[in-house]
């Protein structure tokens, strides 16, 4: 069974998230969409209403789970027997990033790979900071998120 964890703080969730989650499905037999927790990141929203949010997403996809983790993502992968990340890239910037962690979790763990899929161009703009920062600024964050993201005014 070919299992992707895809981790992420989803604070809140995007549709560059979920655009991600959708094309891979193909690909794996199960995707764990892992909330990681991070002691050292405030977080706008907390960890239950992020994992509510990313359930509610994918409520209709069979082959989609969700789940949460402190520590290391290999870890966590070895845990629930994932032989896959899935990581989104949105610009060269990202991949540079993205890169030297793949290549430390490759090392911490070498039968682990990461898989990059680039987001479709119309949500590579799409950030978790940036979602926040309208939200924050009481803009129309609604074109940004999937239907489940509800924040109170």
């Amino acid at each position: 069974m070919k299992i992707a964890v895809f981790p992420g703080s989803f604070d809140p969730i995007t549709l560059g998230h979920v655009d991600i989650v959708k094309r891979a499905l193909p690909l794996f037999d199960k995707i764990i969409v892992a909330v990681g927790r991070n002691a050292n990141k405030a977080y706008m929203f907390p960890e239950e209403q992020r994992i509510a949010w990313i359930k509610d997403t994918f409520k209709d996809e069979s082959k989609i789970e969700v789940g949460q983790y402190s520590g290391l993502t290999t870890r966590y992968c070895t845990e629930v027997g994932a032989q896959f990340i899935l990581r989104g890239l949105r610009n060269p910037a990202d991949f540079e990033f993205e890169k030297a962690i793949a290549q430390t979790n490759r090392k911490l763990k070498n039968d682990l790979d990461t898989v990059f899929l680039l987001t479709a161009s119309g949500l590579s703009s799409i950030s978790s900071s940036i979602v926040r920062d309208v939200i924050r600024n009481q803009g129309d964050y609604s074109q940004f998120v999937p239907a489940a993201v509800r924040v109170p005014n």
